[in-house]
């Protein structure tokens, strides 16, 4: 019986399954990032109107901070499938200090040196603004940081095995 994914794959078109499957590693770790996406910015929004009111930074601070630990989890486990070291850990939380740095810095742009905030803009202006500079460019740019410095220093010995030259790569789950 064929697994979720290859099920999956089976409903994608022909042409474009070998680029999948060339790029595994990269749709896994998207997957992930896209649901901890939605997760940071249920989250975001939980807090910014709840307990963290008057505090826009702190809410997507804390918000990225549940998100990237389940982002740990799922990409160690399924994307990256990698050993456990306590060296892998720890360079994963500096990394993701960085990364949370990163994905802060529009939201703080936006707010506080181009004021786009409540008087000097509406409600909505102020909250589309958040929004845009926060969890789209600053999750971006923080995505693209965090993939690149993952495969780079933190999951290095991965458990997913290489394919022989001659063979097509298979989809694993």
């Amino acid at each position: 019986m064929p697994s979720p994914t290859q099920r999956a794959l089976a409903k994608v078109p022909a042409g474009l399954r070998p680029f999948l499957v060339r790029h595994r590693r990269l749709v896994k770790f998207l997957m992930v990032g896209s649901l901890c996406f939605a997760l940071t910015t249920v989250l975001d929004f939980t807090l910014k109107f709840t307990v963290l009111e008057r505090k826009p930074v702190a809410a997507l601070t804390v918000a990225t901070v549940v998100g990237t630990a389940v982002s740990y989890v799922l990409n160690r486990q399924w994307s990256f499938r990698a050993a456990g070291r306590r060296r892998e850990a720890v360079l994963f939380v500096l990394v993701s200090v960085v990364a949370i740095v990163v994905n802060d810095l529009p939201l703080i742009a936006s707010r506080y040196l181009l004021e786009l905030r409540e008087p000097q803009v509406t409600a909505l202006t102020q909250e589309v603004a958040d929004f845009l500079s926060g969890m789209v460019v600053g999750t971006f740019v923080a995505m693209l940081f965090r993939f690149w410095a993952m495969q780079r220093w933190v999951f290095t010995r991965t458990a997913e095995p290489a394919a022989a030259p001659a063979e097509q790569p298979q989809w694993t789950p």
